[in-house]
């Protein structure tokens, strides 16, 4: 009996034992947690306003590429100026700058790969990039004028967590502003824009590490197709609300190929001028952003040699800008931007330097105003600008370097309205 009760115990065990082994294989195994699908964070196109991208953007997987973004912008805008450029200053075939326009201001869908080491971003459409002191063309003729309906295009290969580069058309590494009015806190570019460029071609490495950013870049400068500047920027994050940086570029060749014999070759000058395809530039910019303020202070200086051989005389300005805005609400925000630029030179001399503002020895100053209401990504805002031009070059008191059908004006007054959606 003794003997038994032992046996008996042990048999009982190693019948549980099994029975639990059978019932664990039956029992369905869990698969391996699959990653979420398009949860990739969007930073690219940046916006530097109350305009707000769309957090969700709509989003394909497709087999072999992956998690495909897809979104856009559409707006429109009317605007009504004091003393717009002459029509005998537009390129061939342009209907010219007009006292007033109701018109496209983006009508432009983006596609792009976020994640993975290979990524992808393309922007294509119509679109207007309109800038204080300057003509203002419709949205179809500066499309064509300026980048083409895909003005930008790059792939980029992600190294690791620090280093990456891409190749193709991109927007530039210069200055405080941003090429599209969704992207900016005012509708209309300022002066201190109208120094740089805006988009170029050629190839960018990147890198990053926890406060510090650096990107530099050989390319074709102001979409000249031909690849003879290098450009930088480099920024350091003090805390999360203030950022320096310092940016800027030049060429390391002049750049001869201004075909002015055909009607083609000077509407692409609209893009390419002369004067600043072989001029050098550096800014350097502070932002503060907390709560409902952002401020955005920032100083600039170009310079454009002399060049027998292209007629140029030589040039240089400086100037400075101030960008702000607050927000008094989640759905109302006021932004504004003070600029002062000048150019060297003598205006008893109006040949003795190169025009890349209005005549040696010329000087600027505007004043901008944007109110903006948003409702969700909807938005609406109206805008108020003035230019005032000093020691514009005149010749013989009949023409001039200025506003107004005969150059001779001094100021420039523009009213805007702009609406639309990011999606």
């Amino acid at each position: 009996m003794t003997l038994k009760r032992p046996l008996l115990a042990l048999t009982a065990v190693l019948l549980s034992s099994v029975c639990a082994y059978a019932a664990d294989l039956k029992a369905p195994v869990a698969p391996a947690p699959v990653p979420a699908s398009c949860k990739a964070e969007i930073t690219f196109p940046a916006y530097g306003g109350f305009i707000k991208q769309n957090p969700n953007p709509a989003c394909l997987t497709i087999g072999g590429l992956g998690d495909i973004y897809v979104g856009g912008a559409v707006s429109g805008y009317f605007y009504t100026q004091s003393n717009q450029f002459p029509a005998a200053f537009a390129p061939p075939g342009v209907s010219g700058d007009r006292a007033a326009r109701a018109d496209i201001s983006n009508l432009m869908g983006f596609i792009q790969k976020a994640d993975g080491p290979f990524q992808f971003y393309a922007a294509f459409g119509a679109y207007t990039i309109p800038g204080l002191g300057a003509p203002v063309y419709s949205a179809f003729d500066q499309t064509d004028l300026l980048y083409s309906p895909v003005p930008i295009v790059f792939g980029k290969y992600v190294i690791n967590d620090n280093w990456s580069i891409q190749g193709g058309r991109m927007p530039t590494l210069i200055g405080s502003e941003l090429p599209f009015t969704f992207q900016n806190l005012n509708i209309s570019r300022g002066l201190l824009f109208n120094q740089e460029n805006v988009i170029n071609q050629g190839v960018q490495v990147n890198y990053s590490d926890g406060p510090w950013a650096a990107s530099f870049a050989a390319t074709d400068g102001f979409y000249s197709g031909e690849i003879n500047w290098v450009t930088g920027a480099i920024t350091y994050k003090i805390d999360p609300a203030n950022t320096i940086g310092i940016n800027g570029g030049t060429h390391f060749s002049s750049y001869t190929n201004f075909d002015s014999t055909t009607s083609r070759g000077l509407r692409f000058q609209f893009a390419t001028p002369a004067t600043l395809q072989n001029s050098s530039i550096i800014s350097a910019n502070y932002t503060y952003a907390d709560g409902p303020w952002i401020l955005t202070p920032y100083i600039q200086y170009t310079n454009v040699e002399r060049n027998a051989v292209l007629g140029l005389a030589g040039a240089e300005t400086f100037g400075g800008a101030l960008l702000a805005s607050y927000a008094f609400t989640d759905n109302f925000a006021l932004a504004g931007r003070v600029e002062y630029i000048t150019q060297s030179g003598n205006r008893g001399n109006p040949f003795g330097q190169s025009s890349v503002l209005y005549g040696a020895g010329s000087s600027a100053f505007s004043f901008t105003v944007t109110p903006t209401f948003t409702f969700d990504r909807y938005f609406l805002r109206g805008e108020f600008s003035t230019v005032q031009l000093y020691d514009i070059s005149t010749f013989g008191g009949i023409v001039g370097t200025g506003f107004g059908r005969n150059g001779l004006k001094t100021s420039q007054e523009r009213y805007m309205i702009e609406t639309g959606i990011t999606f």
